[in-house]
């Protein structure tokens, strides 16, 4: 079973969540996968995780999720940690993909509870995250928490923190206040992750972000490395012109586009050459007009 401290030091600076590809008849892409897990490892990532919202399990069956699992663990082939997801499942079908994850191989399992109509309390939602710790590393997501208030979500995190020894990181989606106060509870036990943007990670590392997830990994690796080589060397002017010159218009781009922020990933497999744009329906996917006007704008900007 896999380390606290090699946890945290595949976590630490830029990692990628995995986006599954797709061909144009709505089938998995796996040849695609293959590449993209080869693209993201050769640029650096010491983590590939698979994400309820990123490898789009929305739109995956259960055996679905089991089969990209496995490939991911397979063809990753310890090059760099994996972490699997779930698709928000009660806890005896929880225990049973635990159990499937840790016979392929992964190295953690990131759990996101079902919680619809808030129908889960404190005591249920850690009672979860033990009987699936039993058989499994665990990495948290707050995800969960989005729509519950501050003091219940940091609550349950505690009460995590204290009580269940299997659960080795956490992935913030929520940022600010929460993120912060989250992290100076949890940090010193945890390794610690944010969503896509470097100013999210940048404003909370003060408080103990290890990484974050990369967008610009999954296409333009240099601009991951260029901003976590500042970081490192605490060059602030070159972090905030990273920000402002790269990372800034990237999100001003990726949420302008039709079909949304995930469209705009999908179709940079194409933009690299390692996959497909499309998605599965009702997903919308970019237009060749679109497409060819984004590869116009990566190329002014230097990221193609």
């Amino acid at each position: 079973m896999i380390d606290r401290d090699a946890v945290r030091e595949a976590l630490t600076g830029p990692v990628t969540s995995v986006s599954v590809p797709f061909n144009q008849d709505g089938t998995i892409d796996y040849v695609g996968l293959r590449r993209c897990l080869d693209f993201y490892i050769a640029g650096g990532s010491k983590a590939m995780i698979l994400t309820y919202g990123d490898s789009l399990y929305s739109l995956l069956s259960d055996q679905e999720t089991a089969e990209v699992t496995r490939v991911v663990v397979e063809y990753t082939a310890r090059r760099a940690l994996v972490v699997a997801a779930d698709r928000q499942w009660a806890t005896p079908q929880e225990i049973e993909f635990a159990h499937y994850c840790r016979d392929v191989g992964a190295d953690l399992l990131m759990v996101l509870p079902p919680d619809w109509s808030l129908s889960c309390t404190a005591e249920s939602l850690v009672s979860h995250y033990a009987a699936i710790a039993e058989h499994m590393p665990v990495m948290l997501v707050t995800n969960l928490f989005l729509r519950r208030p501050q003091a219940f979500a940091l609550k349950v995190i505690e009460m995590v923190c204290d009580q269940v020894p299997g659960v080795m990181a956490i992935k913030d989606d929520v940022f600010g206040e929460f993120a912060r106060r989250m992290m100076l509870l949890v940090h010193d036990r945890w390794a610690v992750i944010c969503g896509g943007r470097k100013e999210n990670h940048l404003d909370l590392s003060f408080y103990g972000c290890d990484g974050y997830f990369s967008t610009f990994s999954k296409f333009c690796p240099r601009v991951a490395h260029e901003y976590w080589s500042a970081f490192q060397a605490r060059d602030w002017d070159q972090v905030k012109e990273i920000i402002r010159k790269d990372d800034m218009p990237l999100f001003d781009i990726l949420l302008s586009q039709p079909g949304g922020y995930d469209a705009v990933v999908h179709a940079t497999f194409e933009l690299t050459g390692i996959a497909q744009r499309w998605r599965r329906r009702p997903y919308y996917s970019l237009s060749d007009e679109e497409l060819e006007a984004l590869a116009a704008t990566f190329k002014s900007k230097g990221w193609t």
